[in-house]
């Protein structure tokens, strides 16, 4: 069998062709996944695989096959109580006590991931690269990595020829659980060998709160601190809920307040008049999902952008519709 990154660029770009044709999906975006799983495969191989955790959007279609639409960055977090075992000591919460005690260690950690990044990351990527004779270059943004790959095919832009691994560090992504994740081609080309990974992976339901709390922040705000591509969160939300993953969040209280808690310390954001929002309120009866009239024009023209790029996989939801489920799933967490 025949490794796919072994074949000339020419049997490459016939072989995402032909996946294209068989599944539907768009070749770039076939490519975009390959390089996806590679990069996956060579950080859960590594010395470091111990104190990752996979999580966000891409864990959620990769690993638990919960949303269809393509999710092209990789979300880690790397244990803090790896990175910073004397600042956090032996406590169960690793959390700091304080906001001057969390600003002293959040500096702290983005220093030390840095570091480790610059040290460890991009060094062993490129060796990885130069070994295997792989089109791609390795650049580092402080605790981004980007992968950036030279593309067989494009398609309008939206999607960028480089993978994003974006590394945190101020939480061990627990609950977590290995899973296997395959190259979306693989099913569809028995005569060619994709990458493939087993990382662990933060637990979905963990991911749900994770998403909606920031959807809450974004309505109470109308605007998104991690610039645009964010109506990802609004779709992944409605997924989870269809994948049953939505109910058990909801009925685990322990793990809704641990997510407040640690957003409340180390994320702490404010409403347009300078008051705090509340976490904690959010998960308790008080989460909203559904944006007003100017924030749901960006939401409505975010998400236009999707679909223009063929980042869903299956048939495309109104978003009228995906507005409606979002307002179910928020009357759903509301009613506790």
């Amino acid at each position: 069998m025949a490794e796919f990154f072994q074949l000339s660029p020419s049997d490459r770009l016939d072989a995402l062709d032909a996946a294209a044709n068989l599944s539907g999906l768009p070749p770039h975006l076939l490519e975009k996944d390959i390089w996806v799983v590679w990069a996956l495969r060579h950080l859960f191989s590594g010395p470091y695989a111990d104190h990752l955790v996979f999580k966000g959007g891409t864990s959620l279609s990769k690993a638990y096959g919960v949303i269809r639409r393509f999710s092209e960055d990789v979300d880690l977090t790397y244990d803090i109580r790896a990175i910073a075992s004397d600042l956090v000591g032996d406590a169960n919460a690793p959390l700091p006590t304080s906001k001057s005690q969390e600003k002293k260690w959040s500096k702290e950690i983005r220093l030390r991931l840095s570091d480790w990044v610059g040290a460890e990351i991009v060094p062993r990527l490129k060796q990885d690269l130069v070994q295997q004779g792989l089109p791609a270059t390795v650049r580092a943004e402080g605790d981004k990595v980007f992968i950036d790959y030279t593309p067989l095919v494009t398609g309008t832009g939206y999607v960028a020829p480089a993978v994003m691994l974006e590394f945190g560090a101020r939480s061990t992504g627990e609950p977590s659980e290995p899973r296997a994740i395959t190259c979306d081609a693989a099913a569809h080309l028995r005569g060619v060998e994709f990458p493939s990974a087993t990382p662990r992976v933060m637990r979905a339901e963990r991911t749900f709160w994770e998403k909606a709390t920031a959807i809450h922040v974004f309505c109470i705000q109308g605007a998104f601190r991690g610039g645009d591509r964010f109506a990802r969160h609004w779709h992944d939300v409605t997924r989870l809920d269809a994948a049953g993953f939505v109910k058990t969040a909801i009925a685990d209280k322990t793990l809704a307040r641990a997510v407040a808690d640690h957003k409340s310390m180390f994320f702490a954001e404010k409403n347009p008049q300078g008051e705090v929002i509340d976490y904690h309120a959010a998960v308790s009866g008080g989460l909203q999902l559904i944006p007003d009239d100017d924030a749901l024009a960006k939401l409505a023209a975010d998400y236009q952008h999707m679909v223009d790029d063929g980042l869903f996989l299956d048939d495309v939801e109104p978003f009228k519709g995906l507005m409606e489920r979002c307002r179910a799933v928020q009357h759903k967490a509301n009613a506790i």
